[in-house]
């Protein structure tokens, strides 16, 4: 079932969003329930069928033409540029021989030279936030889905929809996750038989509960965020989406299941929302009073644990992109910002250059050795010093093909440009910023920290135990543990490029273990 652009549809207007008014009385009871959105079957494309199946097939085309152009002009065996650089900075590519010759004392002095052009240029510049009327007039799908208020009795954010079809309707049968998500597939059934139970019926009317995240895991890769989850789950008041991952805000609205592949079916926010209704039934029977299956009531709070949320803003190029910026007009955080001013966020960190080694392993690729590691590195600060000697910092960070030509993912470590755009829409207090290093050493403290965080109520010492129990884990596969550590000389060129990073980090943070010189 799609629902239609009923709260909003263009063109919206930014002040209606703000005062639209949102108490409704449901029955007997006063309570403000309804944040309503009607339902329609139309496709979420603001066009008709006939020319969406032209356009798409025009698109598909030109897509398919310039995978291939990149594919043979490029020779890249790393992964296929979806466009051009909008930059026209120089991609160089490993054709087999790399320019550094791998005699290390002469290639260290070399390289060094770049990492120092990289650091001279380091500037942290502030970025435009866009307004409200902006964020709608882009995503008119997401405002039109999403109320501006939430129940105010309880504790996460949820509201009740219309929920247009009959008993045999399913409401499930078109969500796009179960085409990729095995998980989503083996609750579906029951999901699909629960709905009508857990509807809320007022004025002749049916009304499903529809909720977002209280709070999201959102970075980084590689730093400890699935230890976390699997933590913080084992809680009685914690709920996560049906996968840990869902990646909507940052891929799957846009079709994109990998960057190095052409553009799959947009997600609708709707089947998003899905993924959140195992946890909304529960809140739901406690908002109502049911305790028919012997649940006890509980402040039930969902949250999302994404790890591309924080960083990855990849597909701006493809959608915002007017010709003339150099840097995205929007990010992931403003449109979440305009839906979820009060939202919390969880950032697990670690030293940079360890992550960037643990990221390298993780990935299946053939042949993985410290030397190859090394020519990773080096290829990628080239690249970057190249971007930079034409861009600014951020640019070059949000920069979608520099982004997929680097070899490894260095940008994902410069933690700092990321958390300084969240903190242009977002307060300090809203986002809670950990080490993977004291998880490690500590994951009862850390655990704390995060119980105070989400405001979740006290736990049994035996449920205590439970959940901070085991060391925190974040381990090699075993096909990696006989490389070692990285080469030496790699690893001072990454401590030289992520020191600037990390001072600005631990300046603002005000905690001088970000700087990480103990790793």
């Amino acid at each position: 079932m799609d629902y239609k652009y009923g709260r909003l549809s263009l063109p919206a207007q930014a002040e209606d969003y703000r005062r639209e008014p949102i108490l409704q009385n449901a029955g007997n009871r006063s309570m403000s329930l309804l944040a309503l959105v009607e339902g329609n079957r139309g496709q979420w494309w603001p066009w008709g069928n006939k020319k969406a199946k032209l356009y798409s097939f025009l698109f598909g085309l030109t897509v398919a033409f310039l995978i291939t152009a990149s594919y043979v002009l490029n020779g890249d065996k790393k992964g296929l540029l979806l466009t051009p650089s909008p930059y026209h900075f120089q991609v160089v590519s490993n054709t087999g021989h790399h320019p550094y010759n791998l005699t290390f004392d002469r290639d260290y002095a070399g390289v060094k030279e770049v990492v120092k052009s990289i650091v001279a240029k380091v500037e942290f510049s502030h970025r435009r936030v866009p307004d409200l009327k902006e964020l709608l007039e882009s995503e008119p799908h997401i405002f039109s889905v999403i109320p501006r208020k939430f129940l105010t009795s309880i504790k996460n954010p949820c509201w009740y929809e219309e929920h247009i079809g009959n008993a045999t309707a399913d409401a499930y049968g078109k969500n796009v996750y179960t085409l990729y998500s095995r998980r989503f597939q083996a609750i579906y059934k029951y999901l699909r038989n629960a709905l009508m139970e857990h509807l809320y019926e007022h004025g002749g009317k049916r009304y499903r509960l529809r909720c977002l995240p209280y709070f999201y895991i959102m970075g980084q890769p590689k730093c400890g965020t699935t230890d976390l989850y699997d933590r913080l789950r084992r809680h009685p008041d914690v709920r996560f989406t049906t996968m840990k991952e869902p990646h909507w805000w940052t891929r799957r609205r846009f079709g994109i299941i990998r960057l190095s592949d052409a553009f799959q079916a947009r997600y609708p926010m709707k089947d998003y929302l899905d993924l959140l209704d195992l946890a909304a039934f529960q809140i739901h029977d406690n908002l109502l009073g049911n305790r028919s299956k012997g649940r006890t009531k509980r402040d039930i709070i969902i949250g999302e644990a994404s790890a591309s949320t924080m960083w990855d803003n990849n597909a701006w190029v493809y959608f915002y992109h007017n010709g003339t910026e150099e840097e995205p007009p929007f990010l992931v955080l403003d449109f979440i910002h305009a839906v979820q001013p009060d939202a919390k966020f969880i950032v697990m960190l670690r030293d940079p250059v360890e992550r960037l080694y643990s990221d390298y392993l993780y990935f299946g690729l053939a042949n993985k050795s410290v030397e190859d590691f090394h020519e990773r590195v080096s290829e990628s600060l080239q690249l970057l010093e190249t971007c930079l000697s034409e861009s600014s910092l951020r640019s070059c960070v949000y920069n979608t093909s520099l982004n997929v030509a680097m070899p490894v993912r260095l940008q994902v470590g410069l933690y700092i440009v990321y958390l300084l755009d969240w903190l242009s829409v977002y307060s300090k207090e809203q986002i809670l910023v950990l080490r993977l290093e004291d998880h490690a050493a500590n994951c009862k403290k850390t655990m704390h920290k995060v119980f105070k965080f989400l405001s979740l109520g006290p736990l049994s010492e035996e449920k205590e135990a439970e959940i901070t129990k085991s060391p925190a884990s974040n381990t090699r596969r075993k096909a990696d543990l006989n490389l070692g550590p990285m080469l030496p000389v790699t690893r001072d060129i990454l401590q030289q490029f992520y020191w600037p990073f990390n001072q600005r980090l631990a300046k603002m943070l005000q905690d001088k273990a970000f700087l990480w010189t103990q790793s």
